[in-house]
C-alpha cells in the first residue's frame, strides 16, 4: 500500500514536472519575442515548479530508504527539507522578477502591444494548469495526501496567475499603447502569487519540521478508532505528527489495572496493528499502556 502511494505520487508529480518545463520553456519564448514581462514573469513561476517538483521527486526516492541506525525513524523528512529549501529559492527567484519588473515598468510606450498568439500561449496555460489542479486533488484526496494537496493547490494558483496575465495581455491589445502598463501590472500580480504560494510552501514544511499536530479532523479519527480497540477502557494522550506522505502516531491507551505484563502488551499490538492495517499512511505507531482508573476518567469528563 505504502509503496504504491508512493508511486501514484511520484506519478503525479512527474507529470507536473514535464508539462511545467514545456510551458516554462513556451512562455519564455513567448514573452521574450513578444516583449511580455507578464509572460516571462509566469514563465519564472512555472521554471520555479520545474525545480519544485525535482527536489520532491528526490525527496520522494530518499523518503522510501529503509531505516538506518543514524535514521532509526526513516528518511521521510527529506520532503519537507526539500520543500522549505525550494520555497527560499522561490521567494527570492520571485523578488528579483518584482524587482526587474519595477525598474523597467514602461511609462511611456516602449514597445508594442504582444501578439495575438502570446495571448494563446496564456490561455493554454490557464486551461492545462486547471486540468493539473483537478487531476491531483482528486488523487491527493483519495491517497489522503498532504503534499499532493498543496502541489495541486499550487497548480490552482498558477492558473489563477495565468488568468491574470491573459486578462492583461488582452487589455493591452484592446487598448493599445495606452494600456500598455497593464502588462506590467499583470507581471506583478504574477510575482505577488508566488510569493503567497511559496510563503504557504516554507510555512507548511516549518511546520512538519517542528512536529506539529496533524489535522484535528485527523487526529479525532484516529482517537475514535483506537478507542473501539478490544481491551482498550480509554485513548489518553494523542499525537500525530506528519513526516513527508505518511504520519507517526505516539499514543496513551488506559486499559484494566489488574491485567498482566502480557496480556497488556498483546492489546497494545492489537492497537497497533488495527491502526496500521486501517490507515496504511501511518509509518508506524507507538503505544503506551496506563493502568485505567474510573475516578481519573470521571473527573475527565466533570
Amino acid at each position: 500500500m505504502k509503496r504504491e502511494l508512493y508511486r501514484e505520487a511520484v506519478r503525479a508529480t512527474a507529470l507536473g514536472l514535464a508539462v511545467n518545463l514545456g510551458l516554462g520553456v513556451a512562455k519564455l519564448a513567448g514573452g521574450i519575442v513578444g516583449g511580455s514581462l507578464a509572460l516571462v514573469s509566469d514563465a519564472v513561476n512555472s521554471l520555479g515548479d520545474v525545480f519544485t517538483s525535482s527536489a520532491i521527486l528526490l525527496a520522494f526516492r530518499v523518503a522510501q530508504k529503509p531505516a538506518d541506525a543514524e535514521h532509526p525513524y526513516g528518511h521521510t523528512r527529506a520532503e519537507a527539507i526539500a520543500g522549505s529549501n525550494v520555497a527560499v529559492l522561490v521567494i527570492a527567484s520571485a523578488l528579483m522578477v518584482g524587482w526587474e519588473t519595477i525598474r523597467s515598468f514602461p511609462l511611456e510606450p516602449l514597445h508594442q502591444p504582444p501578439p495575438v498568439w502570446a495571448l494563446a500561449i496564456a490561455g493554454v496555460n490557464v486551461v492545462i494548469k486547471e486540468a493539473l489542479y483537478q487531476y491531483k486533488i482528486r488523487l491527493a484526496r483519495r491517497l489522503g495526501s498532504s503534499a499532493l494537496t498543496a502541489n495541486a493547490w499550487d497548480h490552482r494558483s498558477d492558473a489563477f496567475s495565468a488568468l491574470a496575465v491573459l486578462i492583461g495581455l488582452s487589455l493591452v491589445r484592446i487598448g493599445g499603447p495606452k494600456l500598455l502598463f497593464m502588462d506590467g501590472v499583470s507581471a506583478l500580480v504574477v510575482v505577488a502569487v508566488i510569493l503567497v504560494s511559496a510563503a504557504r510552501l516554507l510555512v507548511a514544511s516549518g511546520q512538519e519540521l517542528m512536529d506539529a499536530q496533524a489535522d484535528q479532523p485527523f487526529v479525532d479519527e484516529i482517537r475514535a478508532f483506537a478507542a473501539g480497540s478490544p481491551g482498550v477502557r480509554q485513548v489518553d494522550k494523542l499525537w500525530v505528527r506528519k513526516t513527508g506522505l505518511e504520519y507517526l502516531v505516539d499514543i496513551h491507551v488506559q486499559v484494566p489495572a489488574d491485567l498482566t505484563v502480557a496480556e497488556g502488551h498483546t492489546i497494545s499490538h492489537q492497537v497497533k496493528d488495527r491502526l496500521l492495517e486501517r490507515y496504511p499512511i501511518l509509518r508506524d505507531v507507538l503505544v503506551h499502556l496506563e493502568p485505567f482508573s474510573a475516578a481519573h476518567a470521571n473527573s475527565k469528563a466533570d
